[in-house]
C-alpha cells in the first residue's frame, strides 16, 4: 500500500487470477479506496475488539524460549516463542529477523536433530522444544528445479488424471495405460524432447538456448495420446487449465477437488496444473509447500515421552510476496487454521495487515545491522502499535487510525477495542 500510495500513476489488472483476470480495471492516480482495506473505522475497531479478545500470553504458558542468542548482530537476546500462535517477527530490513529464526531457531534445533551439517547460530540455550514434533521451515527455495515437476505431480493431482484417461474408452481401445500418460516412461511421451516440451540448442561460446520442441509443438505427448480425451480435452488440454478451472473440470471427483482446493486455499488458483515449478516466485513455492502440508500427506510428527503425536513448528519468510489484500486474508485463514490444529506458527513478515492478525509479536530492531539485534517490543499487535519507539508499532498506528504519540496512543487502544 505504502508503494502504491507514492505511485504517480496506478495500473490495475484483474479483477481475479488465471482466467478470471486480464482485464484493466483501474488506471490512474492512487486511488484511497484501493490502499488500505480497513481503511473504515467500523473496520478498524472491529479488528482491535478482535484481538483484544485474543488468549494473552504470559510467563507461565508452554513456550519455545531462546535464551542469550548472539548469532552476528543479536545482542544476546532472550526470546519466548508462545506455543500454539501465530506468531510474526517483523523489524526494518537488516534488524536480526533470519538471523534469529533461521540461524539461531533452525539450525539448532537441525543440529539436536542429528543434521551435522547445520551451522548453528550463537545462543546459549533453547528450552521446550520438547513441545513440538518437527520444526519444518517453509522457505521460498523451488520444491524442485525438475522440468518434470508441477503442481499436479508435486500435490500427486496427477496420479488421478493419468488414471481417468487411462479409463476412457479410446484409451481402452488402443490399449493405452495410465504410465503411457507420464512425462517420465517411454511409450507415451515425446521421445525427442523426452517429455519436457522443450529440446536444448547448444550455443559455443553463448548460453544453450532452449526452444519449443518441434517434434510435439511444446505438447510433450505423442499423437495418438494427444488424440484421447476426457470430455473433449487432450491430457496436454488439461494440465494447461487453471487451478481454479481445473477444479470445475474435476468436480464429480472429489480426490482431485480436495486437492485443488488446498492450492486455492493457499492463493494460487491462478496457477496452471502443467506449469514447471522453476517458473514460479519464491512466494508462489512456499505457498505450495504450504498446500501439501494442508493436505497432511507426510507421516505424523514424531510422538513425544508418552506416545502421542506432538505438533509442529512451521518457519515461514515472507509468505506475502506477491499477494494482495484478498489473497492475504485467505492465507490468514488457512494459516490460523494451522494453529487451531494445536501447531505453532513463525513468520517473517513486513506485511502490517498480516501482522495486525498475528497473536504475538516480537520487534526487533530499532536499526539495521549494528543498529539492530535488539527486542524493541513484544506482545500483541496492539502491544506493538502502543509501543512509540517501534517503528512497526508506528505503522501499526497509522493502520488502526489511531494518535501518533503519547498517552492518546493507550487511551485511543482502551476505548476502540472496548477494554
Amino acid at each position: 500500500p505504502a508503494m502504491i500510495a507514492g505511485a504517480d500513476h496506478v495500473v490495475e489488472l484483474g479483477p481475479g487470477g488465471g482466467s478470471e483476470g486480464g482485464e484493466l480495471t483501474y488506471s490512474g492516480p492512487p486511488a484511497k479506496a484501493t490502499l488500505d482495506s480497513m481503511a473504515s473505522s467500523p473496520g478498524r475497531v472491529l479488528l482491535m475488539r478482535a484481538l483484544a479478545k485474543r488468549r494473552k500470553f504470559t510467563k507461565h504458558d508452554p513456550a519455545i524460549r531462546i535464551v542469550g542468542a548472539s548469532e552476528h548482530n543479536l545482542a544476546g537476546i532472550d526470546v519466548a516463542l508462545p506455543a500454539g500462535r501465530m506468531i510474526c517477527v517483523t523489524g526494518v530490513s537488516g534488524s536480526g529477523k533470519s538471523t534469529l529464526v533461521e540461524d539461531v531457531l533452525y539450525n539448532n534445533y537441525l543440529r539436536r536433530s542429528g543434521n551435522t551439517s547445520a551451522e548453528p547460530g550463537e545462543c546459549e540455550r533453547i528450552d521446550g522444544l520438547e513441545l513440538i514434533g518437527e520444526m519444518v521451515h517453509m522457505g521460498q527455495e523451488l520444491p524442485t528445479r525438475s522440468m518434470r515437476s508441477n503442481p499436479a505431480t508435486y500435490l500427486k493431482i496427477y496420479d488421478d488424471i493419468r488414471k481417468l484417461f487411462a479409463a476412457s474408452p479410446e484409451a481402452r481401445r488402443l490399449g493405452v495405460q495410465a504410465r503411457h500418460f507420464s512425462f517420465n516412461v517411454t511409450g507415451g511421451r515425446c521421445e525427442k524432447c523426452s517429455g519436457t516440451g522443450t529440446v536444448t540448442i547448444e550455443m559455443h561460446f553463448m548460453a544453450d538456448l532452449e526452444v519449443k520442441c518441434d517434434a510435439c509443438d511444446g505438447r510433450r505427448f505423442q499423437s495418438h495420446i494427444l488424440a484421447i480425451k476426457l470430455r473433449n480435452y487432450s491430457i496436454n488440454q488439461v494440465l494447461d487449465l487453471t487451478v481454479e478451472d481445473a477444479r470445475a473440470f474435476f468436480i464429480h471427483h472429489p480426490a482431485i477437488v480436495k486437492r485443488l482446493d488446498a492450492l486455492i486455499a493457499v492463493g494460487l488458483g491462478y496457477i496452471r496444473l502443467g506449469q514447471t515449478t522453476s517458473t514460479l516466485s519464491g512466494g508462489e513455492a512456499q505457498r505450495l509447500k504450504l498446500a501439501r502440508f494442508l493436505l497432511a500427506d507426510l507421516e505424523p510428527a514424531p510422538a513425544g515421552e508418552d506416545g502421542k503425536h506432538l505438533p509442529r513448528m512451521f518457519i515461514l519468510d515472507e509468505p506475502t510476496t506477491g499477494l494482495s489484500s484478498t489473497d492475504i486474508k485467505r492465507l490468514i485463514k488457512v494459516l490460523n487454521r494451522l494453529v487451531t490444529e494445536g501447531n505453532t506458527l513463525v513468520v517473517i513478515e513486513h506485511n502490517l495487515e498480516f501482522i495486525a492478525n498475528a497473536d504475538y509479536v516480537i520487534d526487533l530492531g530499532p536499526g539495521g545491522g549494528d543498529e539492530g539485534g535488539r527486542i524493541v517490543a513484544t506482545g500483541s499487535p496492539l502491544d506493538i502499535a502502543a509501543c512509540e519507539k517501534s517503528e512497526t508499532g508506528r505503522e501499526l498506528r497509522r493502520l488502526f487510525g489511531l494518535p501518533e504519540r503519547g498517552r492518546q496512543v493507550r487511551s485511543a487502544l482502551r476505548t476502540a477495542a472496548g477494554v
